[in-house]
């Protein structure tokens, strides 16, 4: 499996599923949520919240509207906006998840944010080498190339030094 970072908007990449990084309430408001809510239309903020809520670390999918993928996985690596932050063992199961989900579709490229950190709390580079160390010790089926997105350059320079060593491990 290929697995990278790369930076940029997660809403403007193709791939067979994007990752929303969620609250378990599934409602979309800012950051990550709110840049694939705008490319997508309001209808997948809809289908997002009838699916809601879900349990921390859980994921729902949902269709991609105008997004160039087929699906959008809303990964709850965050308890309801407010409600808490991210931990490790949500940011791991909801990593897990989104992967296992991806494969239950038969996908064969997924692009995932840095789940739990930023607005949910949890520190980047600690969170970004969860997320590397766990990519890297998922067995796929059908996943072939795994793309993990940072925005910014400085959220880019912190992911891709924490994942490095993961990199096409």
């Amino acid at each position: 499996m290929n697995f990278e970072t790369v930076q940029g908007d997660v809403a403007a990449q193709s791939a067979d599923a994007l990752v929303n990084e969620a609250g378990t309430s599934l409602r979309m408001g800012s950051g990550v949520a709110g840049a694939l809510r705008r490319h997508a239309g309001p209808e997948i903020n809809e289908e997002a919240m009838s699916k809601g809520p879900i349990n921390l670390g859980d994921v729902a999918v949902t269709e991609a509207y105008a997004l160039d993928a087929e699906y959008v996985i809303h990964a709850a690596a965050m308890p309801h906006y407010g409600d808490g932050q991210a931990t490790t063992e949500s940011i791991r199961s909801a990593t897990r998840n989104s992967l296992e989900t991806a494969e239950e579709l038969g996908c064969t490229s997924l692009v995932l944010p840095a789940l739990g950190c930023g607005v949910a709390g949890f520190d980047l580079e600690a969170g970004a080498t969860l997320i590397g160390e766990t990519i890297a010790a998922y067995q796929p089926e059908t996943l072939s190339d795994v793309r993990f997105i940072a925005y910014s350059d400085e959220e880019y320079a912190i992911v891709e030094a924490a994942t490095e060593q993961f990199a096409d491990a």
